[in-house]
């Protein structure tokens, strides 16, 4: 029996709803419209449609256009399942913005998902985390679009540190959980009604169960890479060693003594994360901190919005993330709105 699939009976249980209620709400026309409507106002930009050679039928493509109606950037989204493409979901770039022949060279990028196709005349229906993962790459993908850089080593996520790196994708993932936002994004398939606040309420607090022990759970991974990495006497300290000495010291469950979690750690041998699996949870941190200023502010601030944009997403690498943090939040990062998010303190 899988562990999502006990998740599941055990959310339903808990909280009173499934994950088939919850996707009725979510259509994909609905999600794209209210994420597109979120980002215009946010950023004082349009994006439309617009005919472009594509691979598939199902890819569309997008021009980003700034308030005087200039195009910026363009994108495609490329995002349902089908035989013999690669799993998972992403942003890559295609073009990056810099100056050529003194022209400016929009940036062009890919979002691809895999989510569930349309079936007949009814719209694909995403779970609660497809639309949090493409308000995730959609992130990174504003990141690369909307760059102000020329220089193509800093122009987009170019240059930018790998702990910072994930700081606007996961800042979008937090908008999802909004009330003011789910009402833009949700769209039943079959009434045309909002998702109620009764069910939204269950969504956040089925977020923020057990969001303690998925902290420590990421401190924990996050304290062993990095031990690992920083180890002086490979003779005496043996990798499951130095585990057990970091559960000690944070964990609240132990597994059986014949697990080797270690060995299948596949973050630090092919991910790229090694020494720097801290970075999730950083991004976390940074990226929460500053989504509260919009939750001061208003969600949909457009001042708070465009100094998100002059001060973060526009500098791309051309200066260090923390300047770039410090010059929007007007401080530098603290943990409270991250624990405040998850329900582990209480809001103000």
């Amino acid at each position: 029996m899988g562990s999502s699939f006990i998740s599941e009976k055990l959310r339903e249980a808990k909280f009173s709803y499934s994950e088939n209620e919850v996707k009725q709400y979510f259509t994909e026309p609905a999600v794209l419209k209210g994420m597109f409507g979120l980002v215009e106002k946010m950023f004082s930009i349009k994006i439309k449609e617009k005919k472009a050679p594509v691979w598939n039928d199902d890819v569309k493509f997008f021009v980003i256009e700034d308030k005087e109606g200039k195009e910026i950037a363009g994108f495609y989204m490329d995002l349902y399942a089908r035989s013999g493409k690669r799993g998972g979901a992403w942003m890559n770039d295609q073009i990056s913005r810099r100056e050529v022949n003194g022209k400016i060279q929009k940036p062009i990028a890919y979002l691809v998902c895999n989510f569930a196709a349309p079936v007949g005349d009814n719209p694909s229906l995403l779970t609660l985390r497809d639309v949090e993962t493409i308000f995730h790459e959609f992130g990174h993908g504003l990141h690369h679009m909307l760059t102000r850089q020329t220089e193509l080593a800093v122009s987009g996520i170019s240059g930018v540190e790998w702990d910072a790196v994930e700081m606007p994708s996961q800042f979008m993932e937090n908008f999802v959980l909004n009330w003011d936002v789910i009402q833009t994004i949700t769209h039943h398939v079959k009434t045309g009604k909002t998702m109620p606040r009764e069910l939204f309420d269950k969504l956040v607090a089925a977020k923020n169960y057990g969001a303690g022990m998925a902290n420590v759970r990421q401190i924990e991974f996050a304290l062993f890479d990095m031990l690992l990495h920083m180890d002086t006497h490979p003779e005496k300290d043996t990798v499951n060693k130095i585990l057990n000495e970091v559960r000690k010291e944070v964990a609240v469950a132990f597994p059986p003594e014949y697990n080797r979690f270690a060995n299948s750690f596949s973050h630090i041998f092919a991910g790229g994360y090694a020494a720097g699996y801290y970075s999730y949870k950083w991004a976390e941190v940074l990226s929460a901190d500053a989504f509260s200023l919009f939750q001061e502010k208003g969600i949909f601030n457009p001042v708070v919005g465009n100094k998100w944009l002059d001060e973060v997403l526009s500098r791309g690498g051309s200066r260090p993330a923390m300047e770039s943090f410090v010059a929007f939040r007007g401080r530098k990062p603290s943990v409270d709105a991250l624990l405040r998010q998850y329900g582990l303190v209480e809001s103000k």
